[in-house]
């Protein structure tokens, strides 16, 4: 099992989740950040501690959302590792929580 970053990341790009992430699991894109199914060693830490609740278990991850299971795979193989928390983008919060980004999603 590992856990997957979902759609309301793309362009709220928020990075608490990093912080916490014992194995730098995440990976950064241009407006969204994916976890490396691979290294994910699936302990939960980065769930709580996303603002934008972009974050779940591909267990339990809703329907609408299962190729970001995937997305998280492919891009995390292609996009350079993060390891430390930085800035979101200014308008994140203006993002946070808008409908059918996908689109948005800049590989």
């Amino acid at each position: 099992m590992t856990f997957v970053v979902t759609e309301n990341c793309i362009k709220c790009k928020y990075s608490d989740c990093v912080a916490v992430c014992p194995v730098d699991a995440f990976f950064e894109g241009p407006n969204f950040l994916v976890i490396d199914p691979d290294i994910c060693i699936d302990c939960s830490l980065c769930e709580p501690e996303c603002p934008a609740n972009a974050i779940c278990q591909d267990t339990d991850i809703p329907d609408d959302q299962i190729h970001f299971i995937e997305l998280n795979d492919e891009l995390s193989k292609k996009w350079p590792n993060i390891t430390e928390m930085i800035e979101p983008p200014e308008d994140a919060d203006e993002w946070n929580g808008v409908e059918n980004k996908l689109s948005m999603l800049e590989k």
